[in-house]
């Protein structure tokens, strides 16, 4: 029988300690120094936060323990009592204090982490990758190397990493928790995240926003590696002989799941721009530059024969039994693609873009484009 109660009694610890085994700690044995500085912020909030919470569970049993109608001793029954400054001061003033150290604590860690501020020079010479978010993959481009992967951000430990992020279609975020904090990737839209690797290791990340169907597989490791093991690394993709060119891209765009890394050793000229643009597509006009064309006063009336240089939708939907389908892509003519081009070229050009600017002063119901 007593056997029999031992063993009830250590029953829950065993529970517990059967269901924490599979958990993971990565966010409190952090790899990096952003990771780092985020764990010493989430301890020192949990700390400061403890010395109001242990109080008031100790009191919630103390106090109706202590006070209980059927006492031995009810002397110190007092109905009338309605003030203590004492007391009064006890319960505002600890949590005013509480809160002061935590608005202290937030001030300096949301500057210090800002994920757009750039880590200190004393970390070394950053390496620039530009991440995008597929469905339901990750695209990772780097322009200094000029090669590309999916599935897979190999990075140089020891050196700051600045990344620039976007997406294709819908909203996702980035995330590695060993080494950083989370961070959205948007279409049309470019985010920054830095982040660092102490040491080489394998470190895994994902996508934290729900992004659709293939949203639970879109999965991805960081490797982080030395010097050399880096210089290695990108020897081995640049010998993999396939191209990111365009046509690649937007094949490689289209919806898919549990895709296997992939390496390309070069990369289409301004892919990421294009992509933040929503223009890698022929014959679509990109979207600052449309921004800056409307700045100008737009196309008017004679501009909407133009509008499908301006139309970004994929039109991708799911058939009756759940699979995706995307439509097919209008192949542009050659018409088409040489005016989106123009287009384009006309809007970063400072020169052209003064003679846009002079052109819709004469003709300002029609716009700079439909002016020239």
């Amino acid at each position: 029988m007593t056997i029999l109660k031992k063993t009830l009694r250590i029953a829950p610890v065993l529970a517990a300690a059967s269901l924490l085994s599979g958990c993971n700690y990565v966010l409190l044995d952090p790899a990096g120094w952003v990771a780092e500085q985020q764990r010493d912020l989430l301890i020192y909030s949990t700390l400061l936060m403890l010395i109001i919470i242990i109080p008031v569970m100790i009191m919630g049993v103390y106090f109706p323990w202590r006070y209980r109608a059927n006492r031995p001793d009810n002397t110190d029954y007092e109905p009338d009592f309605d003030h203590s400054t004492k007391f009064e001061i006890f319960i505002w003033g600890v949590p005013v204090l509480i809160i002061a150290a935590l608005g202290t604590l937030t001030y300096i860690y949301t500057h210090k982490l800002d994920p757009y501020r750039p880590l200190d020079a004393s970390f070394g010479k950053p390496i620039e990758v530009e991440a995008v978010a597929l469905d339901w993959k990750w695209l990772f481009i780097y322009p200094e190397q000029g090669v590309a992967t999916v599935n897979e951000l190999a990075i140089p430990a020891g050196r700051p990493v600045n990344l620039k992020l976007s997406a294709s279609s819908m909203m996702n975020a980035f995330s590695v928790p060993a080494l950083a904090g989370m961070i959205y990737a948007m279409p049309a839209m470019e985010t920054k995240l830095h982040m660092i690797a102490d040491k080489p290791g394998t470190f895994y990340g994902r996508s934290a926003n729900y992004s659709g169907p293939g949203y639970s597989q879109m999965e991805f490791q960081t490797l982080a590696m030395t010097d050399a093991d880096f210089d290695t690394w990108v020897s081995k993709v640049r010998g993999s002989g396939v191209e990111l060119t365009q046509d690649a891209y937007l094949e490689l765009d289209k919806p898919s799941f549990s895709v296997p890394v992939a390496h390309y050793a070069g990369v289409m000229s301004d892919l990421f721009q294009r992509i933040v643009g929503l223009c890698v597509e022929p014959g679509k006009v990109c979207m600052h530059q449309m921004m800056m064309q409307d700045k100008q006063g737009g196309g008017g009336l004679d501009g909407l024969k133009d509008k499908g240089l301006y139309e970004y939708d994929e039109h991708r939907a799911q058939d009756g039994h759940g699979e995706l389908i995307t439509s097919q892509r209008e192949t542009p003519s050659a018409e088409t693609i040489a005016k989106a081009a123009a287009i384009n070229q006309l809007c970063t050009s400072e020169t052209l873009i003064s003679a846009a600017a002079a052109a819709m002063s004469l003709a300002p119901e029609k716009g700079a484009a439909n002016a020239l």
